[in-house]
């Protein structure tokens, strides 16, 4: 029995303080992207192409009047870049752009982001940079990490480790095999110690530890750890990628990314767990 005030699960209820908070954050943080030059874009809420690039088991779909797939947007990466490319043209001049919006994921969870797109730009401290603005302004700072994914996956093929080792942070695994820079990596936390292992290191992984370096050089955030070995699996970002964190949640996270030959940057904020960091403080 489904009573009169019950809402379906993951869906999102906001009032009082809650509502008043993600009002302020959605302000703020559209304030802050406009300074740096970036336009707002609202997408639509149906697509006919995110079942393309998403698994067809976490969206919510439907059919058109002509019978074709038509989807909740569960990514607004995604479309983004795609209307921006395809739809309003690659010779369009403006290249920075920011959404507020949900997403939707089967059967009935929605995920409310902040998110800003840099299209052919390559530069990640951008995105970090931009996106630690609005931390600041909203009186947050998580622990952010610096992270590339292919250390990892170089690591996966030279010596046969499943990536879940990585995925798992399966430290046990990696100091069985007895490297020491390996052992090194597996334990290396601070923008100095990159410099301790740098040259002992093969040399397809010492320039993905470089770009880490010079990426954290780059950045004007504090509150800053470096993890080489970190892995999860992206659908999108696939080389530099950071995240914010604080007691085990995640506030957002973002990295390089190249979708149809177009290299660029992005971020997404989570706002339903920022909420939840400003109201607990």
């Amino acid at each position: 029995m489904i009573y009169e005030h019950e809402i379906p699960s993951k869906s999102r209820l906001y009032f009082a303080k809650s509502a008043k908070q993600k009002r302020d954050i959605e302000h703020i943080s559209s304030e802050i992207l406009l300074v740096a030059q970036y336009e707002e874009i609202v997408t639509p809420f149906l697509s006919y192409h995110q079942h393309q690039s998403i698994d067809e088991k976490s969206l919510i779909r439907y059919s058109d009047h002509d019978n074709h797939i038509l989807s909740m947007r569960a990514d607004s990466t995604l479309d983004v870049v795609r209307i921006i490319t395809k739809r309003l043209g690659r010779s369009m001049a403006q290249k920075k752009w920011f959404y507020i919006q949900p997403v939707f994921h089967y059967p009935s969870a929605e995920q409310y982001q902040i998110g800003a797109e840099y299209l052919e730009n390559k530069d990640l401290s951008v995105s970090i940079n931009d996106s630690a603005k609005i931390m600041q302004a909203l009186g947050l700072a998580p622990l952010l990490q610096i992270s590339n994914i292919n250390i990892p996956r170089i690591i996966s093929e030279k010596f046969d480790l499943e990536l879940d080792v990585f995925k798992n942070a399966n430290l046990e695994e990696i100091f069985k095999l007895d490297i020491g820079w390996l052992s090194q990596l597996a334990s290396l936390q601070h923008l100095s110690q990159i410099d301790e292992v740098i040259d002992e290191v093969p040399e397809s992984i010492k320039s993905e530890l470089i770009k880490i370096k010079v990426l954290a050089q780059n950045i004007t955030y504090e509150n800053v750890t470096i993890a080489p070995l970190f892995y999860t699996k992206m659908r999108y970002y696939d080389n530099l990628f950071f995240r914010y964190f604080n007691n085990n949640k995640t506030l957002g996270m973002g990295g390089n990314y190249c979708y149809d030959k177009t290299d660029s940057t992005g971020f997404a904020l989570y706002t339903d767990n920022l909420i939840e960091e400003r109201i607990s403080k």
